[in-house]
């Protein structure tokens, strides 16, 4: 090795360079809600937790957000070296192919598809519906000043799908929990957008601070949260919540009341907290309390 070689910094092997690439940490914001739909589904049906079912939705929910997060880096890949934020992305430094990039991103549909056969036939049926959002949400920026509601209906897919792959019958409660969630990312998202609005605006990339600027952004992502949280009153009511959901209730909305104090149109200095650290902790502990509330209201572990 001469010392030109050594000096050079190292590039990432090809599973944490893709792994890196979907930012795999982040399915926390997706899958406590699809695991509170899966198990009020088998509270409901039998009372009892079928491990079996829960594995393989979770290998769905993996699966499917990160084909999805694979597809969306490679569509974006030309967009995000015009942006500073961005430019460091794998597909844009070379860390990571286009190649292997959509070769990471079909093994992850594969796993996805698989995983939907063998929960039962409604389930791999709909996986189809699933999968559309993530593709066209990409190119959502490109056309759309509202890209955001299709990240919501490609995110309100999970709580749905969670419940789907339990009993395999459609359930309007899952609905209202999946626009919930589909509501809320959607609505973090906007706040999200705020720091790209400059660039955002030279590149022709779409978002509502773009064309909006940042409050109508900020005030449009306050207006998602409340009705979100309305939302998951109306799925505890729907589903007979016990208290300790409605606890859990109360830090939710005690999180989406930080998160807009933190956040203000004319200071953006605390965005990643907000987005990074309270909805992550938004999700988490929702799940907690609603896991506690099905245990003591009868589901058998």
């Amino acid at each position: 090795m001469t010392s030109a070689s050594a000096a050079l910094p190292q590039q990432p092997g090809r599973t944490k360079a893709f792994l890196r690439l979907v930012m795999i940490e982040h399915s926390v914001f997706a899958l406590p809600f699809a695991y509170i739909a899966a198990l009020t589904a088998m509270y409901l049906w039998d009372e009892n937790i079928h491990w079996g079912r829960l594995l393989l939705v979770t290998v769905a929910m993996v699966g499917l957000r990160t084909f999805a997060m694979a597809v969306n880096r490679i569509i974006d890949r030309e967009i995000d070296a015009r942006n500073p934020r961005t430019a460091h992305r794998e597909l844009v430094t070379g860390a990571m192919s286009v190649k292997h990039a959509w070769t990471g991103a079909l093994i992850a549909l594969v796993v996805f598809l698989g995983a939907a056969a063998l929960l039962n036939p409604l389930c791999l049926a709909l996986a189809p519906v699933a999968v559309v959002p993530m593709v066209v949400y990409p190119y959502g920026k490109r056309f759309t000043n509202f890209p955001q509601a299709i990240l919501g209906l490609a995110q309100a897919m999970g709580p749905i799908g969670g419940w789907l792959a339990i009993t395999g019958e459609w359930s309007w409660e899952a609905v209202i929990l999946g626009l919930a969630v589909g509501i809320w990312i959607g609505g973090f998202d906007l706040i999200y957008a705020c720091q790209d609005v400059e660039t955002d605006r030279q590149v022709g990339v779409k978002s509502v601070p773009a064309r909006f600027g940042i409050p109508a952004a900020i005030w449009g992502a306050r207006a998602c949260h409340t009705v979100t949280t309305a939302l998951f009153v109306w799925y505890a009511l729907a589903t007979d919540a016990g208290a300790f959901f409605w606890l859990g209730l109360v830090i939710v909305a005690g999180a989406f009341l930080y998160e807009h104090t933190i956040v203000r149109p004319t200071d953006l200095t605390r965005l990643n907290r907000a987005f990074f650290s309270v909805n992550g902790f938004i999700g988490i502990a929702l799940f907690v309390c609603a896991l506690l509330d099905l245990l003591v209201r009868g589901l058998t572990v």
